[in-house]
């Protein structure tokens, strides 16, 4: 069991890093698409500068998710072999329409997207530009599909130990899809506009007073402000399912250890699963039920009506820190929303929020992403294979110490290197839209 822990806490850390590129660049590619775009409407160079900034960081934002997402389908192979023995007749094919459908269609057109400008025909650039952006919303599409269809497997049969697919219509429209797919592609728009704007505000605070740094700051304030009540609206679909799907994992959730009618929400409260009980509660009454089913009165199963049992610290605070960060975007971007549209500028305290606001969609991002993975065990795929199952035989403690030691290191070391280059870049971005239109003519 300890190595089967190890192993986890590996898988753990290589997808972490890895989730921390493709949040920001989904997002990203759109917003430099709406860049391109008007610039090429409007033929003004602050709409041109911003996009020359932000395809940088866009670029390296793509080499570094490429390079963890390698080094994280490895270790299907490595660690957890038992996964492609039992569900790979449906994980392969989503895993390879990932690849040959999604990622090659956006590393096709990148190129162009990257080194294009000026060579080709604005419209063949603009073409590209979408193209990438499409591509890496597609891209998550099918790693959604895979993620979502282990979370709520549907569309399959067992036939001598291995899962095989009855309906693909099923697997791929599986019942969490729409909402794990919809949450994500807005936490990956909220993550980018944090981001955008956090570096802008930057910019602005280092006396940079440039009209680039400024539309590309309004873009991301005013698009995060319209995303963030959405995302909560999804988000409330997304615990319903997750109520009908995973009731464990949703009383693990909010920490509910008895089936009772009208279930108080903790606000805080510290969870002991050996005990199956709380400590130091805070509570709002019946609220939990209102939330989740929509009754003052609704029944929620208790933790102690499941035979398998998630872990609830982690769901616990995870899910907390989630709400917690997210309510503070939406105060921090309604604030700066409201100070844009009196004064069409935002004050330094403001700015010096949005820089501290920077990197928050990453904290909301993983602690979510905790919450849904973590919230399936014991098993790998929901109620189909277990996590124990699926590990190697072969691979002990030693081995798998020995390697996470090595994967943190770099990981750290390549987490500060990209943070540096993109304050850099933001450091000596300048206006150079009018020297570069003026070389093409």
């Amino acid at each position: 069991m300890e190595d089967i822990i190890l192993g986890r806490i590996q898988f753990a850390a290589n997808i972490t890093f890895h989730i921390l590129f493709p949040s920001i660049n989904i997002g990203l590619a759109w917003f430099l698409f709406f860049f391109k775009y008007k610039y090429t409407k409007t033929n003004d160079n602050k709409w041109l500068d911003a996009y020359k900034l932000w395809v940088k960081i866009f670029a390296l934002c793509f080499a570094l998710g490429v390079v963890s997402g390698i080094t994280m389908s490895f270790q299907f192979g490595t660690n957890w072999p038992g996964f492609m023995l039992t569900v790979g007749d449906i994980a392969g094919p989503l895993l390879a329409y990932e690849v040959l459908v999604a990622f090659f269609l956006e590393a096709s057109w990148l190129g162009i997207m990257l080194y294009g400008f000026g060579r080709v025909s604005n419209r063949t650039h603009n073409i590209a530009t979408f193209l990438v952006a499409f591509g890496t919303s597609l891209s998550l599409f099918w790693i959604i599909i895979l993620n979502s269809w282990m979370q709520t497997p549907s569309g399959f049969e067992i036939v001598a130990g291995k899962a095989v697919a009855t309906s693909w219509y099923e697997i791929i429209l599986n019942p969490s899809v729409p909402y794990r797919l919809t949450h994500m592609l807005l936490a990956s728009g909220i993550t980018s506009s944090f981001f955008i704007a956090g570096i802008s505000a930057y910019r602005y605070l280092r006396g940079d007073k440039s009209e680039s740094a400024m539309v590309a700051l309004k873009s991301a304030i005013y698009a995060v402000a319209i995303m963030l009540p959405i995302q909560a609206y999804v988000g409330d679909g997304h615990g319903r399912n997750v109520f009908k799907y995973q009731p464990a994992k949703l009383a693990a959730i909010e920490a509910i250890w008895e089936t009772q009618k009208g279930a108080d929400l903790l606000i805080f409260a510290i969870p002991d699963q050996k005990k199956q009980k709380n400590y130091f509660e805070i509570a709002v009454p019946k609220l939990a039920s209102l939330l989740i089913t929509h009754s003052w009165d609704g029944e929620i199963q208790g933790l102690k009506a499941f035979k398998d049992i998630p872990p609830v610290f982690p769901l616990f605070f995870g899910f907390r820190i989630m709400v917690g960060v997210c309510f503070l975007m939406i105060f921090s971007s309604w604030a700066a929303t409201w100070q844009l549209y009196r004064t069409n500028n935002i004050s330094k305290l403001m700015a010096r929020v949005l820089v501290i606001m920077t990197f928050s969609g990453w904290i909301a991002t993983v602690a979510g992403w905790y919450v849904t993975e973590i919230g399936r065990q014991p098993w790998l795929v929901y109620n189909v294979l277990r996590t124990a199952d699926a590990a190697a035989k072969n691979v002990t403690g030693d081995m798998l110490i020995s390697t996470l030691v090595m994967y943190l290191t770099t990981y750290v070391i390549l987490i500060i290197a990209f943070i540096s280059a993109v304050y850099y870049f933001a450091k000596n971005a300048d206006s150079r839209g009018t020297e570069i239109k003026e070389q093409i003519k």
